[in-house]
């Protein structure tokens, strides 16, 4: 149990997929000018990450021992699949927030942070339980991220900001103080 523990907290905090890989910044750019825009966004990579997660298990122990060749494009179908199930469930049941998502819910397709958690996942060889702590704590981490920017965007809406840095530059400029910042975690934590 110790163990799930520290593997949800290093893939939220420590290893966080955007702050310290620079993975799914798409939508963190993208998306994080609204905190619940940002939440949702955030739940939909929640999701496409657990089942990511399973399939990636289930590929992993039953299919790709007889053909290793195929993980990558196996994950990549996989990923691609679930996505476009998400995106056709949120356009039936809540077209408002298919609206507000707009380009980048089908760009979670693309998001490398799906993609690494499969591979990683493989890689570290995690068991089901480990892997499914393992996609719960990365899905944490990137809604963390995206409410963190989110949340500061907004305030920084409301503050009288200098022209020349008004835009992306305060947007990246935030970005990267954010990441410094989880970069502290590494060392708390004794680098897991």
């Amino acid at each position: 149990m110790n163990g799930l523990v520290w593997i949800f907290i290093s893939a939220m905090l420590v290893n966080n997929f955007t702050f310290f890989y620079f993975l799914g910044l798409c939508p963190f750019m993208g998306i994080s000018g609204r905190v619940e825009t940002a939440l949702r966004m955030g739940g939909a990579n929640v999701f496409v990450l657990v089942v990511t997660s399973v399939t990636a298990w289930v590929l992993n122990t039953f299919i790709l021992p007889y053909a290793p060749f195929l993980r990558l494009i196996s994950f990549i179908v996989v990923i691609a699949s679930v996505v476009q199930i998400v995106e056709m469930t949120i356009k039936k049941f809540s077209p408002r927030l298919f609206r507000e998502l707009g380009m980048f819910l089908p760009l979670i397709t693309t998001n490398c942070a799906i993609l690494y958690l499969a591979i990683f996942q493989t890689n570290r060889g995690y068991d089901f339980l480990e892997g499914l702590v393992f996609a719960i704590g990365a899905g944490a981490g990137l809604t963390l991220a995206l409410v963190l920017m989110a949340s500061i965007r907004q305030q920084v809406d409301l503050s009288d900001v200098p022209e020349i840095a008004k835009g992306s530059a305060l947007v990246f400029l935030i970005a990267g103080v954010l990441s410094l910042a989880f970069m502290g975690f590494a060392g708390l934590f004794g680098g897991i």
